[in-house]
C-alpha cells in the first residue's frame, strides 16, 4: 500500500458516507470513466452520466432533510467531487456545480423558497451559479446585470458569459445590481431564476480546450421577469452570498483539480512501470524517480490540506477564506504540474488522444482560472498577513 492509499483511508466519513462513496466508485468504473474519451471527442453533454448520478440520488446529500434530502457531510461531498472527477471532469464539474449553485439558496432563501425549490435539485435537477460577464470575471462588483423591481416582480436585463451548466439548467442562481441602489457594491443582489422563464435565453455554447462534453453557455436577459419571491435576501444582499457561495465553492474547486490529478499521477505510475527503454523500465532510472517522488509529496501534502479544510466547513468554522484560497490556489496549481509532468513521462504517446493524460493536461487548466484567478488568490493570502 503506498503513501496516497493510506492517506485516503483516513478521511473520517460515516458508514452511510462510506456506502455512498462506494457506490459513486464503481459509477465511476463501470460508467463515467469509460465514456469520458467518446463524450470529450464530441462534446455532447454526457446525459447518460447525470442521470446515472441521480439515481443514486447523489443531490440529496447537500439537501436538508426537511426538503426530502438525505444530508451528509462536507467532507463526503468533496470525496465524491474528487472520485467523478477522477473519472471524467466533465462530469465531475456538472454536478459539483450543483452544490455551488445551491447552497447559498439553503444557507440564505427563506422557508418558502425551500420548500419550493430545493426538491427540484432532490428530484435531479441542475443548477447554474450565474455571475461572470464580459466586464466581470474575478471581479464580480465590475457586472452589469440590472435587477428593476416592479411590483410583485423583478425585471432582470443583461448577460452573462462562461456559465457551467448554463444550457441545461433547472434553477439559476443569478447576481446582478439592483436598479435604485446607487454604490456599486451595494447594490449587487441574489435571485433565483427558473428555467422557462420568458426573457431568458441561451446564446451560445462555448468549444473549449478541456471539459468540453460540460456545458459553458453564454446566456441573455432581456426584460425577463421574475417573481420577487425569487430574491435571495434583501436587495444588496448579493456580496455577502457571493462570498459565502465562493468560500465554499471553491474547496469542491480544488477537489475537482485534485481528482484530475490524481488520475494523472496514477495514469504515470502505471506507464512508467511497463514502458521499458535501454533494457529498463522507466521507473527504475533516477531521474524519473525524483520526478515522481515530487509528484506523490506535493499531492500527499495538497490532499491533506483538503481535508483539513473541509473539517473546517464541517465544525461551521466562522472563518476560512484564506485555507479556502489556499487550498484552490495549490491544488489547481498542482493539477496543471502534474498533469504535465505526466504527458512527459508518456512521451510522444503523452501527446496522442488515445491516452487520457492529453485529456486530463487539458481539463486541468480551467482550475487556475475560474472561482478567482490564482493570481487573485495569491493576491488575497498575501494581503492577509498584512499588518493593520
Amino acid at each position: 500500500m503506498n503513501a496516497l492509499t493510506r492517506l485516503d483511508r483516513t478521511i473520517n466519513l460515516s458508514d452511510d458516507e462510506q456506502m455512498l462513496l462506494e457506490s459513486v466508485r464503481a459509477l465511476s468504473r463501470d460508467l463515467i470513466a469509460p465514456n469520458a474519451q467518446q463524450i470529450d471527442r464530441s462534446g455532447v453533454f454526457p446525459q447518460d452520466n447525470v442521470d446515472a448520478i441521480n439515481a443514486l440520488g447523489l443531490n440529496a446529500m447537500f439537501i436538508p432533510e426537511a426538503y426530502g434530502g438525505a444530508p451528509m457531510s462536507y467532507t463526503a461531498y468533496l470525496e465524491c467531487v474528487r472520485e467523478l472527477s477522477r473519472a471524467c471532469a466533465s462530469t465531475g464539474v456538472i454536478w459539483a456545480t450543483n452544490f455551488h449553485a445551491i447552497k447559498p439558496l439553503i444557507d440564505f432563501g427563506t422557508e418558502a423558497q425551500k420548500q419550493r425549490l430545493l426538491p427540484v435539485m432532490v428530484d435531479g435537477g441542475l443548477a447554474s451559479l450565474t455571475i461572470t460577464e464580459p466586464s466581470a470575471g474575478s471581479d464580480a462588483t465590475g457586472m452589469r446585470t440590472s435587477f428593476t423591481p416592479d411590483g410583485d416582480d423583478i425585471v432582470v436585463d443583461g448577460s452573462k458569459i462562461f456559465i457551467t451548466n448554463g444550457a441545461h439548467a433547472d434553477l439559476y442562481l443569478v447576481f446582478g445590481k439592483w436598479s435604485t441602489i446607487e454604490d456599486s457594491k451595494a447594490s449587487i443582489s441574489a435571485l433565483i431564476v427558473e428555467k422557462g422563464t420568458p426573457g431568458l435565453s441561451v446564446v451560445r455554447e462555448e468549444d473549449k480546450m478541456g471539459l468540453r462534453a460540460s456545458s459553458t453557455a453564454a446566456l441573455s436577459f432581456e426584460s425577463c421577469r421574475v417573481p420577487r419571491a425569487n430574491l435571495l435576501g434583501a436587495p444588496g444582499d448579493g456580496l455577502r452570498i457571493l462570498l459565502a457561495s465562493l468560500n465554499k465553492s471553491r474547496p469542491s474547486v480544488a477537489a475537482h483539480a485534485l481528482g484530475i490529478a490524481r488520475a494523472a499521477f496514477e495514469d504515470a505510475v502505471a506507464y512508467i512501470n511497463e514502458r521499458r527503454q535501454s533494457g529498463r523500465r522507466i521507473v527504475e532510472f533516477q531521474g524519473i524517480q525524483f520526478m515522481l517522488a515530487d509528484m506523490a509529496t506535493d499531492l500527499a501534502m495538497c490532499e491533506r490540506w483538503l481535508w483539513h479544510v473541509a473539517a473546517l466547513v464541517d465544525a461551521d468554522a466562522a472563518d476560512f477564506g484564506i485555507e479556502a484560497s489556499m487550498l484552490k490556489l495549490r491544488a489547481s496549481d498542482l493539477a496543471m504540474r502534474i498533469t504535465t509532468d505526466a504527458v512527459q513521462l508518456f512521451g510522444g504517446y503523452g501527446y496522442i488522444r488515445d491516452y487520457r493524460v492529453e485529456r486530463l493536461m487539458r481539463d486541468a487548466k480551467i482550475t487556475q482560472i475560474w472561482e478567482g484567478t490564482n493570481q487573485v488568490h495569491r493576491q488575497l493570502i498575501g494581503r492577509s498577513f498584512m499588518r493593520k
